[in-house]
């Protein structure tokens, strides 16, 4: 199975911007999709962004729209989050997940369609 391990996270400033990094084991990570959840103390597991296996289709929720952006590079075993003008509610620990091509079908917003999660990392932004 595929080991995912983030980095990245930190303290930054509100309007400030950071990039995350997810490493991934093994050569078979161009044939996973990938997203971005994060999640504070007592909530559920926020999506945050995802990417298909090529890289060609994107999806962000609303409320990071405009501001974080992900990409993958395959040759790298690695996807990013690009978080620019960072805002308070932005701080939460964020996790990276992999999503086995097959079976096919499902939504990359949801979190129970991902087979593997990293461990976390946490981004915290202050006024």
């Amino acid at each position: 199975q595929v080991q995912l391990v983030e980095s990245g996270g930190g303290l930054v400033q509100a309007g400030g911007s950071l990039r995350l990094s997810c490493a991934a084991s093994g050569r078979a990570f161009s044939s996973y999709a990938m997203g971005w959840f994060r999640q504070t103390p007592g909530k559920e597991r926020e999506f945050v962004a995802a990417i298909n296996w090529g890289g060609g289709t994107t999806y962000n929720t609303d409320s990071v729209k405009g501001r974080f952006t992900i990409s993958r590079d395959n040759a790298k075993y690695t996807v990013y989050l690009q978080m620019n003008s960072l805002k308070l509610e932005d701080t939460a620990v964020y996790y990276c997940a992999a999503k086995e091509l097959r079976p096919r079908g499902g939504n990359l917003r949801t979190a129970d369609e991902y087979n593997y999660w990293g461990q976390g990392t946490q981004v915290s932004v202050s006024s």
